[in-house]
């Protein structure tokens, strides 16, 4: 996944670092990093971290939250809190997340590439922004602890 970082030109980050050396990390290796504070970041990544991040990225007005509230109702209540925003990034469940609200804003999690909870893989996402569009968003699926691959679990590749 350090690939990934290194490459990227912006990298997003929805909270819930939980310890300081996960952002010094993506700090020293991201080569700019957008992020905000979640609710298991203690004073020290709070005072280093906004709760809101808010950034134009070749024309994409994005926003960057942690806690967006209940799954019921998500688009519509987003919509109205962030009617300035094209994309709105989420972290919280570490439920990977991709809806277009009828206003038009599209809300994105990536889930978690450390902290699966209930989810059966740690994952991130990547995108392109350009020309005032967010493009090619795509949720990637990391090895399992074992080092088994989606596809050997399941016998088929990912969809």
């Amino acid at each position: 996944m350090w690939v990934e970082v290194e490459r990227a030109d912006v990298v997003v980050h929805a909270g819930d670092w939980v310890d300081e050396a996960a952002l010094d990390a993506l700090e020293a290796r991201a080569n700019r990093l957008l992020g905000v504070y979640g609710n298991n970041d203690g004073p020290p990544l709070r005072a280093r971290l906004p709760e809101v991040a808010r950034e134009v990225l070749d024309g994409v007005r994005l926003a960057v939250v942690h806690e967006t509230g209940p799954a019921a109702g998500r688009e519509q209540r987003c919509s109205m809190r962030w009617p300035d925003t094209d994309v709105l990034v989420f972290g919280h469940s570490h439920i990977p997340w991709d809806t277009t609200a009828s206003s038009g804003l599209r809300l994105l999690n990536p889930g978690s590439p450390t902290d699966r909870r209930r989810q059966p893989w740690c994952t991130y996402l990547t995108a392109t922004a350009a020309d005032g569009a967010l493009r090619d968003v795509r949720l990637h699926r990391l090895p399992r602890p074992d080092g088994s691959t989606f596809a050997e679990v399941h016998g088929r590749p990912p969809v």
